[in-house]
């Protein structure tokens, strides 16, 4: 029997009972609540529970870090990977990548729960695809402000985040709307390949949502599902997500596996539930995870084209990390 802290919990749809988990897709399809979590690797682990309602976050309470955060990449090797980028998009193999870094925080002997940091999250910085899941080997506490996909029935929804300001900056740069443009290209690409021909939309181009601290740039793109498409099929198509590797695709994919020292796992990847015909992903980004050893884990990233300036982009990996990392505590 699986224990009973076993949980998941996005948009106050609240799981509990674990009664399996599996890495195959096919699962997807037998009509039953799913958790789901990719990395952005590729690798699944999907959570069946037995209990599904509609409730608010059992909070618990969280005892704010105090040791330093510690980064994969410091800003003189940040600062290299961006000039690696540049050189790629000057050889014509890739036109923009999402650059990302890993900070690590040591917990000791005995980790605490995150469901006491995911209350906290709920609190400080409230995000529409905020999500927390706790399974065997695994526990995540996400803020994740950007939608993966959208299931209603046959319709399918992305709404990828390219661009990022400070909340009190009014006007999004060049470069952020040709990188969003860059992915919104990418994203109808992938969605055509399990959509209706001619199925596919671009809702809205470049709004605005503003979150804690920042605004973004989003896009919205919609299509409708092609009859006999499965979820494995689904997520052939369209992970990683577009907006956090880049176009082309497969040649950002390479230049992300040559620079970035660890794996990214669940950050980067997708969160969320599959019940039937109806499903909420997001992208999993603003995380904090957890995999059983001694440390909390959380991803940072920008996206890089040719007209990124290399000490911007650092800093604005620091501004994306430093309103959840100060809710966490630890100095970064």
């Amino acid at each position: 029997m699986f224990g009973r802290d076993y949980q998941f919990w996005m948009k106050g749809v609240h799981a509990s009972g674990l009664a399996e988990v599996s890495s195959d897709p096919a699962v997807l399809s037998d009509g039953r609540f799913w958790a789901v979590m990719a990395t952005f690797e590729g690798e699944f682990q999907f959570a069946r529970f037995r209990k599904v309602r509609e409730q608010p976050f059992p909070e618990a309470t969280w005892q704010r870090l105090e040791r330093p955060w510690i980064s994969t990449h410091e800003e003189i090797d940040y600062v290299s990977y961006i000039y690696a980028i540049r050189e790629a998009i000057a050889a014509g193999t890739v036109y923009q990548v999402n650059a990302c870094r890993e900070l690590q925080h040591y917990l000791g002997d005995k980790p605490p729960s995150l469901r006491g940091l995911f209350s906290e999250i709920l609190r400080a910085n409230p995000a529409p695809y905020a999500s927390y899941l706790k399974i065997p080997g695994l526990e995540i506490a996400s803020a994740s402000p950007e939608r993966f996909l959208t299931r209603t029935g046959s319709t399918l929804l992305t709404s990828p985040i390219k661009g990022t300001i400070r909340w009190n900056e009014e006007e999004f740069g060049e470069k952020d709307k040709a990188e969003n443009l860059m992915i919104v290209d990418l994203m109808r690409n992938d969605l055509s390949q399990v959509s209706r021909p001619g199925s596919v939309e671009v809702l809205s181009l470049f709004r605005r949502e503003k979150h804690p601290g920042l605004t973004h740039l989003v896009s919205d793109i919609q299509s409708e599902i092609a009859d006999g498409v499965t979820w494995s099929e689904i997520f052939t198509a369209l992970l990683p997500p577009g907006s956090v590797s880049g176009a082309p695709k497969s040649s950002a994919l390479s230049v992300i596996s040559e620079n970035e020292k660890n794996k990214r796992g669940p950050y980067c990847g997708t969160l969320g539930y599959v019940h039937g015909e109806t499903a909420e992903l997001s992208v999993a980004i603003r995380t904090f995870w957890t995999t059983g050893d001694k440390y909390l884990r959380y991803g940072t990233g920008a996206g890089i084209t040719w007209g990124s300036d290399a000490h911007s982009e650092w800093e604005e990996t620091q501004l994306k990390a430093r309103h959840l990392i100060s809710i966490a505590g630890g100095d970064l």
